[in-house]
């Protein structure tokens, strides 16, 4: 029985869910902004793919917003939207100009909506990747083992279906390894953001949900009694963090400020560095570091590998081949890097 979010098929269901968000979106966009002009944009609009939501988001986002603005002499305006896929998309028609992007919809905004990569966010600590998590009520003693004698006991919550830790991070490490299938698995599965994952897991709503490391920071810092209420169970290898996308097309006047800024932002002495440090705290970032297309192969590998695993279920050899040859590619793309 599948429950809440969006409704997932039985069978193969959920791998061709996976595969379909991870070829990409294929919808046409006809945006008529002004930063396809080559003049600069009179305005930004910035979007922010909040796993928490606007209302969680956007009082920690405006700040620094309204300090692009100043630096780029035009206004900055937050756009949310309710999923992951309407964020590619509103870019791709031009709507947006630019944005902070989780790893996986950032390849999709590349490929599919003529962005390009020019900064990643940098952790508290310093990292510029975190981990997929899986988590449990504390205290049911339900263990990973447990979870993986399926016998369809637990309900589980997985994340959006372009969610690259609440989806793609367990599915392509800790499922498809092992010939598991969520919806065979679980007597529900349910599709949410990390936070209503968090809290239906904390109140006993669901018995196992995805969430990642980043999640589980702001939840201890925001709602510290519920955080006590969650174990974690398993986590991933480091995934890429999420970075900042801009259109391709804006122009490149605007475009070297939205850029210069970012990597310089929180850095320096001084007072008013100190307070952008304060801005960046509320993040839980430290900094930008600049980065290009190759920052996010790692995901691309992932995505490859889940592709893999539904064209094999399939049983489709043409699907598999390509697959394959893509992760080739890429595996040895990563060999010859330093």
């Amino acid at each position: 029985m599948i429950t809440g979010g969006r409704t997932r098929r039985s069978g193969v269901g959920l791998l061709a869910v996976a595969a379909l968000a991870l070829s990409g979106l294929g919808l046409s966009g006809c945006g008529d902004r002004s930063s396809t002009s080559g003049k600069p944009a009179e305005s930004i609009d910035f979007s922010i793919l909040s796993a928490q939501g606007q209302a969680s988001a956007g009082p920690l986002w405006q700040p620094l917003l309204d300090d692009l603005s100043k630096a780029v002499g035009a206004p900055v305006r937050p756009h949310f939207a309710s999923t992951y896929a309407e964020l590619v998309e509103d870019m791709k028609r031009g709507e947006v100009e630019a944005g902070w992007f989780s790893a996986q919809p950032a390849i999709d905004a590349i490929q599919d909506a003529d962005g390009e990569l020019i900064a990643r966010t940098v952790s508290p600590d310093g990292l510029d990747n975190y981990r997929a998590t899986l988590i449990v009520k504390a205290g049911s003693d339900i263990t990973l083992d447990d979870v993986m004698a399926c016998g369809r006991r637990y309900s589980f919550g997985l994340g959006d279906a372009q969610s690259t830790s609440g989806t793609l991070a367990p599915l392509t490490w800790l499922f498809n390894p092992r010939g598991i299938d969520p919806e065979r698995c679980f007597s529900t599965v349910r599709s949410n953001n990390h936070e209503r994952n968090a809290f239906e897991v904390a109140s006993g709503v669901l018995d196992v949900a995805t969430s990642n490391t980043v999640s589980a920071a702001a939840l201890r810092a925001q709602n510290p009694t519920l955080a006590e209420q969650i174990q974690v169970i398993w986590q991933s290898p480091p995934i890429p963090e999420g970075g900042i996308i801009v259109r391709g097309d804006l122009d490149p006047a605007s475009k070297e400020k939205i850029r210069s800024f970012f990597l310089t932002y929180g850095q320096g002495n001084g007072v008013e560095a100190e307070r952008q440090r304060r801005v960046l705290a509320g993040l839980r970032y430290s900094r930008f570091n600049a980065a290009d297309d190759d920052y996010l192969d790692p995901v691309r590998e992932m995505m490859a590998d889940q592709r893999l695993t539904t064209a094999r279920t399939a049983r489709d050899a043409s699907g598999v081949a390509e697959a394959e040859r893509e992760l080739q590619r890429l595996r040895a793309k990563r060999e010859v890097q330093p």
